[in-house]
């Protein structure tokens, strides 16, 4: 009785190891669904404060309910920032030559769940946030670098999705051996463009302080802002190589399954 039990749980251990591994997808929608109720919250803080304390950057309600605001939030990123990066890079496989395909497959699943955790984030910002930004100084005076719009894109929406994506990027340059023993140059490109817009905020900004006042979106000075546009086109480039080694893993599985049942 004993062996016969021994026999079923190696048997059911075994058929769990050849599982086909899956996509982290509770995970997935648990952070969509926080990261839709921060932004949603910090819209209806926007809404609820912007006209009543938001108008006049040098008036004490602005320092007390935007730029305390403005503070807190930057202190968190910088500190999530450091701190995924700092975790990623301690906790790096250091055995990636000995991973086997259904380990290496289902990592690939968290890097795409990243990366589409990131493309979330990035049309939330794109559109709501950047089209409440456009209308804001289309109807209000700029009179400095931080308005109510600009504390919630510039430094709260656009950090969150660069934050996304150099950590999609750090997981998969820590774990998975394709992007660990060599730059992605599609990877990088879709990475850095998000990276790239920061220095383009502070010419839009310098420009529009002093001596650019128009606010259409053809300006000459937002043209800086298509690069962000354009680094999305790797990401065609990272898709065909992500599935060109699922593929290959795929193979492999069903190779290591089929040797098991002969």
């Amino acid at each position: 009785m004993a062996t016969l039990a021994s026999s079923v749980k190696a048997d059911v251990d075994k058929a769990l190891s050849e599982r086909s591994p899956t996509a982290p997808w509770a995970k997935f929608f648990l952070a969509t669904a926080a990261l839709l109720t921060l932004f949603t919250c910090y819209r209806f803080y926007q809404h609820a404060t912007a006209f009543t304390y938001g108008l006049d950057f040098f008036s004490p309600e602005f320092q007390k309910y935007w730029m305390s605001l403005l503070y807190s939030e930057l202190s968190i990123e910088v500190l999530f920032g450091v701190g995924a990066g700092l975790y990623l890079w301690a906790t790096r496989d250091r055995n990636l030559d000995k991973i086997k395909p259904g380990e290496e497959l289902r990592r690939y699943m968290v890097m795409m769940s990243l990366l589409l955790a990131f493309g979330v984030i990035f049309y939330i910002v794109a559109s709501i946030y950047t089209e409440s930004d456009a209308a804001w100084h289309q109807i209000t005076i700029r009179d400095t670098d931080f308005t109510p719009t600009h504390i919630g894109l510039f430094y709260f929406g656009v950090p969150c999705f660069i934050l996304a994506s150099f950590v999609a990027f750090m997981y998969a340059r820590t774990r998975i051996p394709q992007f660990a023993n060599k730059l992605s140059l599609p990877f990088a490109l879709l990475v850095a463009g998000p990276f790239m817009i920061m220095p383009n905020l502070g010419l839009n900004e310098w420009g529009h302080t002093f001596f650019y006042a128009e606010e259409l979106f053809a300006a000459p000075i937002h043209w800086g802002f298509v690069a962000l546009g354009w680094s999305a086109f790797a990401a065609g480039g990272l898709i065909v190589q992500v599935l060109t080694r699922v593929v290959q893993l795929t193979r492999l599985m069903s190779v290591d399954k089929a040797a098991s049942a002969a």
